[in-house]
């Protein structure tokens, strides 16, 4: 029962999507009091209050438009943070936001700490989570303080570690970037088994048998259709993609295969009919133009 007990610091959340919900779920199963802002019904009268909280969430989202990545919602969300309080960003930030955020609001405590939350088993995955990151933009003793009391209100898991604030970025994209790349990978097995006369079940079983392969974006055929789809993997690698074009231009051989990896994913989210409002989104109306009459009449 002692578990119960009201905790302390007080905890903000702004936003309640399926990242800020169960977050502030879990840790007011925990015993913490929270407060929640969001622009839906009823957390839209907590605009001021969440200035009252010692440690906010920012868990909003950070589209990939056709002019790039856009943190502006996220930057607006630290804003409502009470100054000398402490911001963590949940959400997906390209590698150098953080910092550039902790410049523009030098009164209160930029962190970021990447989630990696699955939309199907978002509860479970708050509650029980594999790693607890908490990134800093400066190596300063109030932001060691800082990540040591967001570190504290976290769950238990067996790998904690505070980090610079890029690399914390890094970390995220990387376990994204990977999926992505999967779902491509097994997709490319899948069509060389189909024009062999390979039986992909027999495939399927001996992958998910393997303890070298991480399977569980092994499967070509996924939810809806083929391809990397979903919220986070669309946007995500075509921002990373564009951040490595930019970093590393004279890298053509690694660009070249960004960018093939990129196209191959558009071609089977296409082929198949798969999010295409979502892949639309981040490349523009133009992206689906040669789409099939059957994907037209769906819309």
């Amino acid at each position: 029962m002692a578990e119960n007990k009201r905790k302390s610091p007080l905890i903000g959340f702004v936003g309640q999507g399926f990242v800020g919900k169960n977050y502030a779920d879990d840790m007011e199963q925990r015993g913490y009091t929270t407060i929640r802002y969001a622009l839906e019904e009823p957390y839209n009268r907590n605009k001021e209050k969440i200035k009252e909280a010692e440690i906010v969430f920012v868990c909003v989202p950070t589209p990939t438009k056709p002019g790039g990545f856009d943190s502006s919602i996220v930057e607006a969300g630290v804003g409502l943070v009470g100054k000398g309080k402490i911001a963590v960003i949940k959400s997906t930030l390209l590698p150098g936001t953080t910092e550039r955020i902790q410049k523009k609001y030098p009164d209160r405590i930029v962190l970021c700490s990447p989630e990696f939350l699955s939309v199907a088993t978002a509860a479970w995955d708050a509650a029980h989570p594999f790693s607890n990151i908490v990134g800093m933009p400066k190596d300063t003793p109030k932001h060691r303080a800082a990540a040591k009391k967001v570190h504290a209100v976290l769950p238990q898991v067996p790998y904690a570690v505070t980090t610079k604030s890029v690399e914390a970025e890094i970390i995220k994209y990387s376990h994204n970037a990977s999926g992505y790349v999967q779902v491509v990978l097994f997709n490319f097995m899948y069509d060389l088994a189909q024009k062999m006369g390979a039986t992909w079940d027999v495939i399927q079983k001996a992958i998910e048998a393997d303890p070298m392969v991480s399977n569980r974006y092994a499967r070509p055929l996924h939810k809806s259709g083929r391809g990397a789809g979903g919220f986070c993997f669309i946007k995500d690698f075509a921002a990373l993609r564009e951040l490595y074009e930019k970093n590393l231009p004279h890298d053509k051989a690694g660009n070249a295969a960004l960018r093939a990896i990129e196209l191959k994913n558009i071609a089977l989210l296409k082929q198949t009919n798969k999010d295409l409002d979502l892949l639309q989104g981040v490349y523009g109306p133009g992206v689906v133009k040669h789409q099939t009459r059957k994907a037209k009449a769906r819309r």
